[in-house]
């Protein structure tokens, strides 16, 4: 039990930023199923999560898609960003969040 309520804790901790430091998110996602021809609903839905929203530093490509933000508005954009593309058709959302580093920012 002990071990239990320390890792809780531990997990805990890691999940909150240090104090002080702005987190900035990196977003990668793709939607699927693929269409080379033309865009997918669930595509054209997708791009419209990240360049409607308060995101910045957005890249929409064919093969994949980058968005960057604070925390609270990257996981405000994959909230809707996943609700929206399935609900459009999506079949497979596929997505990496990658906190940025100093340099990165």
């Amino acid at each position: 039990m002990a071990a239990a309520g320390a890792a809780g804790s531990r997990a805990g901790r890691l999940a909150q930023p240090p104090k002080g430091d702005l987190v900035r998110l990196r977003l990668e996602f793709t939607t699927e199923p693929f269409d080379l021809d033309e865009p997918p609903r669930h595509a054209v839905v997708a791009r419209e999560v990240v360049e409607d929203g308060t995101l910045d530093a957005v890249d929409v490509g064919p093969f994949g898609n980058t968005a960057e933000g604070s925390a609270d508005a990257v996981v405000a954009a994959v909230a809707e960003l996943l609700r929206r593309t399935l609900a459009a058709g999506a079949t497979r959302v596929s997505l990496q969040v990658s906190a940025l580093g100093e340099d990165e920012r």
